[in-house]
Order: C-alpha cells, then structure tokens, then sequence
C-alpha cells in the first residue's frame, strides 16, 4: 500500500521538474502580446495535451523499455543523470541544454499565435525530464492497480498547479519580479538535484546486486 510519504515524493518530484513558476515566466515572455483570453485558452490545451503525453508514457513506458532490452537499474542510472543536468539548469536560474528552445525553435514560436502544442505543451511542459520522472516513478511505485491510480491522481495534482501558474502568470510573475522566480525555480533545483541522486544510488545498488546474484549463479 502506498504511503503519504511517497504521494508527498512523487509529488514534490513532478512538481520539481515541472517547475511551474519557471515555465509560467517563460510563457508570459512568448504571449506577451496576446489577449488574456486567448493566454487562458493556450494554458488550458497546453496542459491537457501534456497531460495526455505524460499519461501515455505512463502506460507504455514498461513496454517501450523491455522493447529496448534496458534494464530498470540501467535506466534508473540514466534517468537520474538526465534530471540531474535540468536540475543543474534551475540552480543557475537558467534555462539551458535541456529547459531552452533553440534558435529556431524560438523563432518558430515567435512568429506563431498559437504556441499550445510547440512549444508550451511540448517540450517546456512535457519535457524529457517530465517524461523520465513519469516513467521513474510508474517503475518505482507500480505494485497494485492501487498504485498507479495514485500516481495519476497526483500527476493530475501536478499539472494542476501547473495550469494555476499559467493562468496567474503575469500576475505571478509581476509580484515575484525575477529574482523571486530565479530563488524558487533554484530550491526546487536543489530538490531535484537530490532526487536525481538518490535515483543514481538506487540504480547502482540494484545493479551492482544483480551482478553479485549473476555471478552467485553462474
């Protein structure tokens, strides 16, 4: 059975990599010049189109990695480094590597009206490192029916305060100004930057324990 600790874990961890209040500052800088309602409107797609992509990875994300003959040690491994570098990204309030649309695809959205699909929905909300941390954690915490249903309640609380944050984007960014998106987008970097460690630790220590058996065997 599931414990609050670890709904408070997945939660935190989504909630981190997510980074709404980063993403709500990066939003507001593509939309500058829209219309409140269309902002609203643009928000709302957004999240529910990630929503549908994270939850897909969800489901299929067992599948795609036994497809790939990848261990779940080996991808802990991974997957912990690849949060590692977004994390590092937030501790200097940047947004680089991983969290920053190319020139192009700066410009793409520059020129666009619609940014919902590209690049607001994919890649700022759900990213690589939003769709390693979904399947992380569907491997870590996927014992019963129970489990799952869970872990997609709090993806659902997530990406809730995921929408709040881009509905009250300019609001949100004008009380906070910079530095106070910069010093939450940084704590929750720091959060991350554990996580993707204790992730790395878990994936060498079951790994290093099915090379002993391995080696117990042969």
């Amino acid at each position: 059975m599931i414990s609050l600790r670890s709904i408070f874990y997945q939660f935190i961890a989504l909630s981190a990599v997510l980074d709404p209040i980063g993403t709500a500052a990066i939003f507001i800088s593509l939309t500058g010049g829209a219309a409140l309602e269309h902002r609203r409107r643009m928000a709302c797609h957004a999240v529910i189109i990630a929503a549908v992509v994270l939850l897909g990875f969800m489901i299929a994300g067992n599948v795609v990695l036994q497809v790939l003959g990848v261990g779940l040690p080996a991808f802990r491994i991974a997957g912990g480094c690849l949060l590692f570098l977004v994390a590092v990204d937030m501790l200097r309030a940047g947004h680089g590597g991983l969290r920053q649309l190319t020139d192009s695809e700066s410009r793409e959205a520059g020129a666009s009206a619609d940014i919902t699909v590209f690049p607001l929905a994919i890649p700022l909300i759900a990213g690589p490192g939003a769709m390693t941390t979904v399947l992380l954690l569907t491997e870590r915490y996927n014992d019963s029916v129970l489990d799952i249903a869970v872990l997609v309640v709090v993806l659902a609380a997530a990406l809730g305060a995921m929408l709040v944050s881009l509905l009250a984007a300019a609001r949100l960014v004008g009380y906070l100004g910079t530095t106070g998106v910069n010093v939450v987008s940084r704590v929750l970097g720091i959060l991350l930057a554990t996580i993707a460690a204790q992730l790395v630790l878990d994936g060498l220590t079951t790994g290093l324990s099915l090379g002993k058996l391995s080696a117990l065997a042969g």
